[in-house]
């Protein structure tokens, strides 16, 4: 079974979104730890680039990312979340979700 931690700055994000974000991300993270990531795609999930991941979380006040990693040991980590304004990731989301990636991989 997998599991989907979310790391202290990612946890903080997700709580300023909308009720409405939050449920789609709970919803979506629990789809991955009862299926695996593997078995849940597009739209609920997407690549994005090296080892990141989206969540794609869609509300009516808006859209949302939170992207991720996959870990040894069945575990995925959520490194940044955000309220998508634009049709492409920010490049800005990418750097803050891969440094916040180097940070933990050198704890």
């Amino acid at each position: 079974m997998w599991t989907v931690q979310v790391i202290p700055l990612a946890e903080t994000e997700l709580m300023t979104m909308p009720a409405d974000i939050q449920a789609r991300f709970v919803h979506i993270a629990q789809m991955l730890q009862e299926f695996g990531p593997q078995a849940v795609g597009l739209p609920h999930i997407r690549f994005l680039q090296d080892k990141l991941w989206e969540m794609r979380m869609k509300g009516r006040d808006g859209i949302a990312r939170a992207i991720y990693v996959a870990q040894t040991g069945k575990q995925l980590v959520v490194l940044h979340v955000f309220i998508k304004k634009t049709e492409k990731t920010p490049c800005r989301a990418l750097k803050t979700a891969a440094e916040r990636l180097r940070r933990i991989n050198n704890e």
